[in-house]
């Protein structure tokens, strides 16, 4: 199974941005999504941006994972 995690661009360098994953940055390449900007959404899997997402869909899918995470403490 594979997941795709949605994070906020925060900076570009090349090919290559860092993604705010609610406060933890990684780097992430932009090869497939070239068109972002930061303040992006994007969805990450395997350190690629796969697909730039709409900031409320992006939104709602954050808070899902902190209730999912919520309830498992």
């Amino acid at each position: 199974m594979c997941l795709a995690v949605p994070g906020k661009v925060v900076k570009l360098s090349g090919e290559t941005a860092e993604v705010d994953f609610g406060g933890v940055v990684r780097a992430a390449s932009i090869r497939f999504t070239p068109k972002v900007k930061p303040g992006s959404y994007v969805l990450v899997h395997a350190g690629f941006a796969i697909q730039e997402l709409d900031p409320q869909d992006a939104l709602k899918t954050l808070e899902a994972f902190r209730d999912i995470y919520e309830q498992g403490k």
